[in-house]
C-alpha cells in the first residue's frame, strides 16, 4: 500500500473517531499492555465513504498481491463486515472464522464453504501483537484452505507480530498502518513533534515502555 492511501485511510480513521492518541494517559489493553493509542475499526461500518473507501483499497490490495485468490475470509467480529463487502467487490465466494469453534450443532469454527485446497486471503480490521489474526488463518489452514496472506486494515507495526508472520510464513499486509498514523495526525496538529516521537519510541517496546 502506497504512503499516500496508508495516510489517506489514517485520516479517515482520525477523523470518524476510530482512533484515540492520549500519549500523556495511556490506555490498558486486555493483554495487560499500556499504549497511549486506542484504536476502534468496528467504527467504520456506520460511515459509508469510509468503508467504501476501506473495502476498493483492500481489493486493490488482493488483485495485486493475491491475484489468485478464490475466497476471502473474515475474522470474527470486526473483519466480518469488511470482508462481506471486498467479497463483493471481487465476486468471490466468503467464510468467517470464529474465535473457536462452537460448542453445540455441527461445532464449526468456519462458516461458509470451504473445500480443501482453495487459496484464501483473510481479512482483519487490526493487527497488534498478530496472535490473533495468526490463530484465525491457522483455522482455515487446519480445514484444508491455502492462506495466500492476510490483510488489515491498520497494523501497530509492532516487531513481534511482524516476526511472528515471517516466522509461519504467512504474508500480511496493512492499507494504513501507526507510522502513517503518526505523521498525519501531526501534520493536522492532533498531536505534537514531541509527542510523535514518545509515540514512534512506544511502538519498539510497547511491553514495557510505560513500565
Amino acid at each position: 500500500m502506497t504512503t499516500t492511501t496508508a495516510k489517506e485511510i489514517a485520516g479517515h480513521l482520525l477523523e470518524i473517531g476510530a482512533v484515540h492518541l492520549r500519549p500523556d494517559q495511556p490506555y490498558t489493553w486486555t493483554s495487560g499492555i499500556k499504549s497511549p493509542i486506542y484504536c476502534d475499526n468496528r467504527l467504520t461500518m456506520s460511515h459509508p465513504p469510509v468503508r467504501r473507501r476501506i473495502a476498493r483499497a483492500f481489493a486493490d490490495v488482493i488483485r495485486e498481491r493475491f491475484p489468485q485468490a478464490e475466497v476471502i475470509a473474515g475474522t470474527a467480529t470486526a473483519g466480518i463486515p469488511h470482508a462481506a463487502w471486498v467479497a463483493e467487490l471481487l465476486d468471490l465466494p466468503m467464510i468467517y472464522v470464529r474465535d473457536k469453534a462452537k460448542g453445540h450443532g455441527r461445532q464449526n469454527q468456519i462458516e461458509g464453504v470451504l473445500a480443501a485446497g482453495q487459496k484464501v486471503v483473510v481479512i482483519e480490521d487490526l493487527i497488534s501483537t498478530g496472535g490473533s489474526s495468526l490463530k484465525a488463518a491457522k483455522a482455515v489452514q487446519s480445514e484444508g484452505g491455502d492462506v495466500l496472506g492476510v490483510a488489515a486494515i491498520f497494523s501497530y507495526q509492532f516487531p513481534e507480530a511482524e516476526a511472528l508472520f515471517t516466522e509461519e510464513g504467512i504474508p500480511v499486509t496493512t492499507l494504513s498502518h501507526y507510522t502513517a498514523l503518526l505523521e498525519t495526525a501531526r501534520e493536522r496538529g492532533v498531536i505534537t513533534a514531541e509527542q510523535e516521537s514518545l509515540l514512534a519510541d512506544w511502538r519498539k517496546a510497547p511491553r514495557t515502555f510505560f513500565g
